[in-house]
């Protein structure tokens, strides 16, 4: 049998595709295990990872790192509850992770990380905060912050957040993060939401890691409150990168995973709690 290079396992998403006693909840969170090392990529909304993770029989006591894509809810909720349980590790975010985030839909509604860093740091939280890239252990990458450079991917007008002085601005989400990983087929990369934008992700995902192939695509992609003209910019320019793997969830919406289910065929596949993907020495 080939060798497994990489192995991603969804432990929390807001659907569930197991029969398996499996919890929902919106928000994200992944497994990823590669080289004999362990990195977690976010905790979802409220813990469910912790129930999701003993039915699939996925040990979380050793986990090595905590990575968090961004300082939204949905994907630091279960923080608490994962640190009660995994106690003292590294824990990667961007320097502004604990911005005051908020979803000014109809009324300002605060949906950042709902613990302070002391509350986390004192259940075993070591935070190490990054602007730049840093490569983990060799061909897995955080992104750092994404360099916004295409002039369609605007972000999610309905998003804000406080500046210094408390006044409210629009929330450029500079800590928007991915996870980059080096297979032999090339990059997968491991998204939270792509608040940055995907295309921004990729390019710089590529220009990070040197490596210009782009195996596969797993995580939110927020195409599916974005407007038309970057969903189709977007969806072209994933056509052109002749893709093998492609997996969104989360913010990516029913309506969009269908229409991407059509476009890639059997190269596209549904993530929702309980799957699971492994990349082996073929790939």
């Amino acid at each position: 049998m080939p060798n497994t290079v990489l192995e991603i396992t969804v432990l929390s998403e807001n659907t569930v595709g197991a029969p398996l006693g499996l919890a929902g909840e919106w928000g994200l969170a992944m497994l990823v295990e590669t080289a004999g090392k362990k990195f977690l990529f976010d905790t979802g909304e409220r813990g469910a990872l912790l129930e999701n993770a003993a039915a699939l029989g996925v040990g979380l006591n050793s986990v090595d790192a905590l990575v968090m894509s961004h300082g939204h809810y949905d994907h630091s909720g279960g923080m608490q509850a994962f640190l009660r349980l995994r106690g003292r590790l590294p824990v990667y975010a961007h320097p502004d992770f604990f911005t005051f985030h908020y979803d000014n839909r109809d009324k300002p509604r605060y949906i950042g990380v709902p613990f302070c860093k002391e509350a986390l740091t004192s259940l075993g939280a070591d935070f190490i905060l990054t602007h730049g890239p840093r490569e983990l252990i060799p061909g897995v990458w955080i992104s750092g912050e994404i360099p916004r450079k295409t002039d369609f991917e605007k972000g999610d007008s309905s998003l804000i957040c406080l500046d210094n002085n408390g006044n409210q601005v629009p929330d450029a989400l500079h800590d928007d993060m991915s996870l980059y990983c080096v297979v032999p087929g090339g990059l997968v990369i491991i998204l939270g939401c792509a608040h940055a934008g995907l295309v921004n992700i990729i390019e710089h995902a590529r220009e990070v890691t040197g490596v210009s192939k782009v195996y596969g695509i797993i995580g939110g992609t927020h195409l599916g409150p974005a407007p038309v003209s970057q969903q189709e910019a977007t969806i072209n320019f994933l056509q052109s990168l002749e893709l093998q793997f492609i997996a969104p969830n989360h913010c990516t919406g029913q309506p969009m995973m269908a229409r991407l289910a059509g476009i890639f065929g059997s190269r596209f596949h549904f993530a929702p709690a309980g799957a699971k993907f492994i990349f082996s020495t073929n790939d």
